[in-house]
């Protein structure tokens, strides 16, 4: 018979399980923050660093390398519990959202490439136009604005007609 004692007690402290959840979220997020969005895909930063950090906190208590499943519960609870009030501070206070929350970043304003961002994107003129192919543009002279979006994703607003020839 199993000695279940040892699975759901405690290996490590409440409040250093909780600590060590709560740090690693935010650097985390920082670090991704200041890495950038492009490679986001379809979706957020933040949810991919949900996904990644939940995945991590729950495997030593799937695969035997924790010393109880408490402890992995605890990590879960903590890194769920700090993505849900990063959402909410971001929601409640706008100035706390424009810290904690991507915003979208110019990319083409009136037909004319934003360099700057292109740069701190890493990104090349050939993926850009690349990406306006998606749309069915062949120019970045048709394009108003287009943005990259906090998904990683380019949205392109056209030219009127009359403007784009």
């Amino acid at each position: 018979m199993p000695d279940w004692q040892p699975i759901f007690a405690m290996s490590v402290p409440l409040l250093e399980s909780f600590i060590r959840g709560t740090v690693m979220y935010l650097v985390v997020l920082l670090l991704m923050r200041l890495v950038g969005q492009r490679e986001a895909g379809g979706i957020g930063i933040t949810d991919v660093l949900l996904v990644v950090l939940v995945a991590q906190a729950a495997a030593p208590g799937l695969s035997g390398e924790a010393s109880s499943i408490t402890d992995s519960v605890v990590s879960v609870i903590t890194i769920l519990f700090w993505s849900v009030v990063i959402d909410a501070l971001s929601y409640r206070f706008p100035v706390m959202s424009h810290l904690l929350k991507s915003r979208p970043k110019p990319l083409i304003h009136k037909g004319r490439l934003n360099r700057r961002v292109m740069r701190r994107e890493f990104m090349t003129e050939e993926e850009v136009t690349e990406q306006l192919r998606l749309y069915g543009i062949q120019d970045v002279s048709g394009v108003e604005r287009a943005y990259i979006e906090p998904n990683g994703m380019i949205s392109v607003l056209q030219r009127p007609d009359e403007e784009a020839e």
